[in-house]
């Protein structure tokens, strides 16, 4: 997986309920903001990604910040 010239992802989307990262992107994901829902794969649709999206504009981003 080569990301040296891909931007760090803003949203990382875990599908089936997972609560784990298993170390995808490790340092890429620091600081970004996770979305977990009980969506199977292959049942994740586009109201899903709007509803992750929701999600995510809604946030207070602090980076790292208090």
């Amino acid at each position: 997986l080569d990301t040296a010239n891909a931007p760090d992802p803003e949203l990382v989307i875990r599908t089936s309920g997972e609560e784990r990262i298993s170390n995808f992107l490790l340092w890429q994901i620091a600081y970004s903001e996770f979305f977990f829902t009980d969506t199977l794969w292959p049942d994740f649709n586009r109201a899903s990604l709007e509803e992750a999206i929701y999600y995510y504009q809604n946030r207070e981003r602090r980076f790292g910040g208090r």
